[in-house]
């Protein structure tokens, strides 16, 4: 081979050499590149996520809306903002006080003994029951069932108040109330399947409207205000014309503390 080709060999050689190394940077500087703007739009992504987070973290739930919505009352109460529930028969001159709280577990001990007799009495016009609803419970184990079981009283009770009188039976049943730290109240696919037991609410499409759309949420907010200001501090509290009874363990002491109270 002459020294010409030779060299001439040795110069392509060079030039392959330095065209692939600048192909090569040019790739590495592209990757680099993909890399950086990957990182970027990353961290971009990270920075729109934390902010998205931050701005619904302040965006109030459904209960603090519920809070300044449009109160609607239910039907069959009083008072300005409709919390006084008052159900038997107006020529009864005693009135019954009976304050609770949905997701009680005493409140339903109560009911599932004296419950029944309750109703038994109001309907012979021995008094006349008042009901005040709390939701304490949400706040000290947390959740919603207390609330949401409120409002779908408030449902019941715009039905009628022997709707209201059975649905919170219900509610305290053996059967379907459940342990004071299960929120099941807090769903409403759970508050419709207790209704389903009360024959004026099952297949009562008004009633489960009112119940998933929230129609009395505001109502039963006002509702538990309105035991917050009685200054009971438990539940289940019983008074008769304002003057408390101990709260019975059966139905016959019951009708013992109610028949004494009556006379006083």
């Amino acid at each position: 081979m002459s020294s010409r080709n030779s060299q001439a060999n040795k110069a392509a050689a060079r030039e392959r050499l330095r065209a692939e190394r600048e192909a090569q940077a040019k790739k590495d500087k592209v990757r680099r590149q993909v890399i950086v703007a990957g990182a970027v739009l990353a961290a971009l992504g990270l920075v729109g996520a934390v902010g998205y987070a931050v701005v619904q973290a302040n965006q109030p739930d459904h209960w603090e809306k519920a809070a300044t919505a449009a109160l609607v009352k239910p039907k069959n109460t009083e008072g300005e903002d409709g919390t006084t529930v008052v159900v038997g028969k107006p020529e009864a001159k005693k009135t019954l006080e009976l304050y609770e709280d949905s997701r009680c577990p005493a409140c339903a001990g109560f009911e599932q003994a004296a419950g029944e007799q309750i109703k038994k009495d109001v309907d012979a016009g021995k008094y006349k029951l008042q009901y005040v609803g709390a939701t304490f419970i949400d706040n000290a184990v947390k959740g919603e069932g207390s609330k949401n079981a409120l409002s779908a009283l408030g449902a019941a009770l715009n039905v009628s108040p022997q709707a209201f009188l059975d649905f919170k039976g219900a509610l305290y049943s053996k059967e379907l109330h459940p342990e004071e730290t299960v929120d099941s109240f807090g769903k409403d696919d759970y508050l419709l399947k207790v209704a389903d037991t009360v024959p004026a609410l099952k297949g009562n499409a008004e009633f489960k409207k009112a119940v998933e759309d929230g129609t009395y949420d505001r109502w039963a907010l006002e509702m538990s205000k309105a035991f917050d200001k009685s200054g009971v501090k438990g539940t289940p509290t019983l008074k008769m014309d304002g003057k408390k009874i101990d709260t019975p363990q059966t139905a016959e002491q019951f009708t013992t503390a109610i028949d004494k109270a009556l006379q006083g």
